[in-house]
């Protein structure tokens, strides 16, 4: 079962390797993918291709699945940690978060049927 969705930009400012390791920060983000150890996770590549703000040309597609083996600490950045990734397996053809008015993770979308930015701001 797939338990969490990995949002990877074209130009990460993380140290992020898609088919081998995943870089995040903070401790809510390690809960999330504490409970992901030993399942599947999506990617999903944002309209931003870096962390400029104006930054466009993404996909805003889920593109790859994997499997998160492991965590561990980033020792060179405190608060910093990775995680572990293998099986990874890019799509033949990337899937739209959105399809006409129908959200593919329901979580993305608020009662009034507009997109949630603040369910879309998570990188994890």
């Amino acid at each position: 079962m797939v338990k969490a969705v990995l949002t990877a930009k074209l130009s990460p400012s993380y140290d992020d390797i898609p088919e081998k390791q995943y870089h995040f920060f903070g401790r809510d983000y390690l809960k999330q993918i504490e409970s992901a150890v030993g399942d599947s996770v999506i990617y999903y590549e944002p309209r931003r291709t870096t962390t400029d703000l104006s930054s466009r040309g993404g996909r805003q597609s889920y593109f790859a699945i994997a499997r998160i083996v492991g965590i561990r600490s980033d020792d060179r950045n405190p608060g910093f940690f990775y995680a572990d990734i293998d099986e990874y397996i890019d799509f033949d053809t990337p899937v739209p978060f959105k399809v006409g008015d129908s959200y593919l993770e329901s979580g993305l979308q608020r009662e009034d049927g507009k997109t949630s930015k603040g369910a879309f701001g998570r990188s994890v």
